[in-house]
């Protein structure tokens, strides 16, 4: 009997990375329904990320809008609200293609992100008996452990001084695959909220893509919504951007839009 073709999964995000261009990813806190990973697709976007750290989701609507992602090609990551959130297993098992882990400061931080999104030997991730990623098709274990560890993206925030005097110490963890730092969170950390030009800020985030380099890990930066600055972060090494949240965008539309109309029917005929 002729062997069975060897299962593979790609992981949008992950492919643009490795091909050194930048993933981009719209955050999602505002759109419950799966239209949202079309419009996030159809604005240049590789990946989306799904914020249930800070915004209200059921699992059901994470689930729908994560397996349109998973059939259009974008991938859906979802931030969840800490290392111990019981639902991450959960999540990959039905069609999430990533974890963002928020505020992981220690190497065990990172060892216990692991542990709960990678397979054995180097996690603890229990096996199920089907998958929306294969359209439930029967695939061998031995091909489905491989295949969804690396369509799986595991992203570990770095968001306080802590964190970042062991970022040497969590870059070095097998199975992590995106060091991201949250320069809001960090700024505040600091003391210094909203100072996204301070030096302090920069040589973070410049020694975060250098640890990154050095470690054989993307670098990824957040927080800071200026596409001048964004771009600049990417010309030094950062390859992992969320670009502005679906509240932000829509405001802004609608913002430009109504004071282009209140200004063109404000002048004189």
């Amino acid at each position: 009997m002729a062997a069975a073709a060897e299962v593979k999964l790609t992981n949008p995000a992950k492919e643009r990375m490795r091909a050194g261009q930048p993933a981009l990813g719209m955050n999602i806190r505002l759109g419950r329904s799966a239209d949202i990973a079309r419009i996030a697709k159809n604005t240049g976007h590789d990946f989306i990320f799904i914020d249930i750290q800070h915004s209200i989701f059921n699992l059901e609507t994470i689930v729908h809008i994560a397996q349109t992602a998973l059939a259009i090609g974008i991938a859906p990551l979802v931030r969840v609200r800490s290392v111990n959130d019981p639902d991450v297993s959960l999540l990959l098992d039905n069609g999430v293609a990533g974890i963002v882990f928020p505020d992981v400061a220690t190497a065990a931080d990172a060892r216990k992100a692991v542990e709960i999104c990678r397979f054995a030997p180097l996690g603890r991730r229990s096996v199920s008996g089907g998958y929306p990623h294969f359209d439930y098709r029967s695939v061998p274990v031995a091909q489905v452990m491989p295949a969804l560890d690396e369509h799986c993206l595991l992203v570990c925030m770095i968001e306080t001084v802590e964190g970042m005097q062991n970022l040497d110490a969590i870059a070095a963890v097998d199975g992590v695959d995106v060091l991201h730092l949250g320069s809001n969170d960090l700024l505040a950390n600091m003391g210094k909220p909203g100072k996204f030009e301070d030096p302090e800020i920069v040589a973070a985030q410049e020694r975060l893509i250098a640890v990154c380099k050095a470690h054989g890990k993307f670098a990824g930066i957040g927080g800071h919504r200026d596409t001048a600055r964004q771009a600049e972060l990417v010309r030094k090494g950062c390859l992992f951007l969320t670009t502005q949240s679906d509240i932000g965008f829509l405001a802004a539309a609608a913002t430009q839009w109504t004071k282009g109309l209140r200004e063109a029917f404000a002048q004189k005929s």
